[in-house]
């Protein structure tokens, strides 16, 4: 199992500083692994390594990682994991959460530890905790970073990593190519990042078991938070809503009051953590390029000779293989 320090301290020049200086302004990408592992995983054929275990995941995986390094602009990177879908501390709080989701199988279960191997062989610092999932250690590290004027991108095909962008947090899927702002958020989904756990507080996500307000669906939670700024403000002025332009508006406050609770529990499901235990130090997160002692032998015995062929970006530096 791939571990990191929680011990490190955010280390960087304030903007004006480096502004003087010459230097480039740091492009933190923080990259969210599991899509893109599952993506690999049901899109590639069987493959086997030398020893006969299954590496099709872990094989497309590398391949989006490199394609990434190579493409972007980027000058810092940190790629985070889920490490349980039963363990998260929402389970606490709520046990039905993600409890219908499948566990991987095992034949992708083995290969999960080689994708973060992968990574930091690839020059790229690891995130994952048993408690908080991937969505929280990105937002947290997002939070750290903007807060000292670092532009972040978030690399993810997940809507609920859409309530991570601001002016200074970018939404990249990288599988579709496509970037979104605040504005590109509120024309995918219609509403504003901030509203997204609003939204599904409303309707509800199958996908994460959050059960959202009973008889509310996607289209009138969207056409309350037009109104509305947020969850609070609706319940603020519940008596008002019969009054509104809306279908059935006297059976909707019904549907929202019966619903209270559930909701408020739905958008504290929702909403990405900003505490996780981890520091965003850029001394760790900088991409200084792969380590070619640790690439060399990890692709040798995942039988990735080819793959190995198309990295060009390499240094060779002490103190950095498995960070």
């Amino acid at each position: 199992m791939v571990s990191f320090s929680h011990a490190a301290v955010l280390r960087i020049k304030p903007a004006s500083e480096a502004r003087e200086e010459g230097v480039t302004r740091p492009l933190l990408y923080l990259i969210d692994a599991l899509p893109y592992v599952f993506r690999a995983f049901f899109a590639i054929r069987e493959m086997r390594d030398p020893q006969g275990q299954p590496v099709n995941a872990v094989y497309g995986f590398a391949a989006f990682l490199l394609q990434l390094l190579q493409r972007e602009p980027l000058t810092h990177v940190g790629v985070a994991f889920d490490e349980s879908l039963t363990s998260s501390f929402r389970n606490a709080f709520y046990p039905p959460y993600k409890a219908n989701r499948e566990l991987p199988p095992p034949e992708l279960a083995w290969q999960l530890d080689h994708c973060q191997a992968v990574a930091q062989a690839l020059g790229v610092q690891v995130f994952v905790d048993h408690l908080y999932e991937a969505d929280d250690l990105i937002g947290t590290l997002g939070r750290q970073a903007t807060a000292h004027g670092i532009e972040v991108v978030v690399v993810s095909n997940d809507k609920d990593l859409m309530q991570l962008v601001t002016p200074q947090v970018t939404f990249y899927d990288a599988a579709k190519d496509r970037r979104l702002d605040a504005a590109g958020v509120m024309a995918h989904l219609g509403v504003r990042p901030a509203q997204i756990p609003d939204l599904l507080a409303l309707q509800g996500d199958a996908v994460d078991n959050i059960p959202g307000v009973k008889g509310i669906g996607s289209k009138t939670a969207r056409a309350l938070l037009q109104i509305f700024p947020d969850l609070e403000a609706i319940y603020t002025d519940l008596a008002t809503i019969e009054t509104l332009p809306l279908r059935n508006a006297k059976t909707l406050r019904q549907k929202l009051a019966t619903g209270r609770e559930a909701a408020f529990l739905s958008k504290r499901l929702a909403t990405i953590a900003m505490d996780a235990p981890v520091i965003c130090d850029l001394s760790v997160l900088e991409y200084r390029g792969g380590v070619r002692t640790a690439v060399t032998p990890l692709f040798d015995n995942l039988g990735f000779r080819r793959l190995a062929q198309r990295i060009t970006r390499w240094n060779t530096y002490e103190g950095q293989h498995l960070r």
